[in-house]
């Protein structure tokens, strides 16, 4: 007499609910690392409702006390800056630089680095905080 149980175990491990969690986790660290543009300076910036859809490669900011900043490099002249900024935005295909100003700072300092922006041909971005 040939008895046999009906009741087997399988040993196969199904991996498909460990690779969903994976993707799901690699998706969130992806949307959140683009989310984060880091800026180092404290500054008060002007308000606006309005956003550029264009995407900068670099950002050049103007604290209160007149430093100016590339990324979060301190830039010790316009020259410097100027040089800075061709140096980083050589290769790129359509240059565009956020200018990242504290409310306190003159116009005519704005208008500096435009013009720095505008010899070179860079695109520039005027960074603001949303209207509250």
């Amino acid at each position: 007499m040939a008895l046999r149980s009906r009741n087997k175990v399988d040993a196969n491990f199904s991996m498909s609910s460990m690779t969903d969690i994976v993707f799901l986790l690699l998706i969130f660290f992806m949307v959140t690392s683009t989310l984060i543009a880091p800026n180092a300076l404290k500054l008060l910036l002007p308000q606006s409702n309005s956003q550029a859809p264009a995407k900068p490669q670099t950002t050049v900011s103007i604290t209160k006390d007149f430093q100016y900043f590339v990324g979060e490099q301190r830039v010790s002249s316009l020259d410097d800056l100027e040089y800075k900024l061709r140096v980083k935005l050589a290769n790129e295909e359509d240059p565009t630089l956020s200018l990242h100003v504290d409310k306190s700072v003159p116009m005519e300092e704005v208008v500096k680095v435009m013009n720095i922006a505008k010899d070179n041909k860079f695109k520039v971005i005027l960074a603001t905080s949303p209207l509250k």
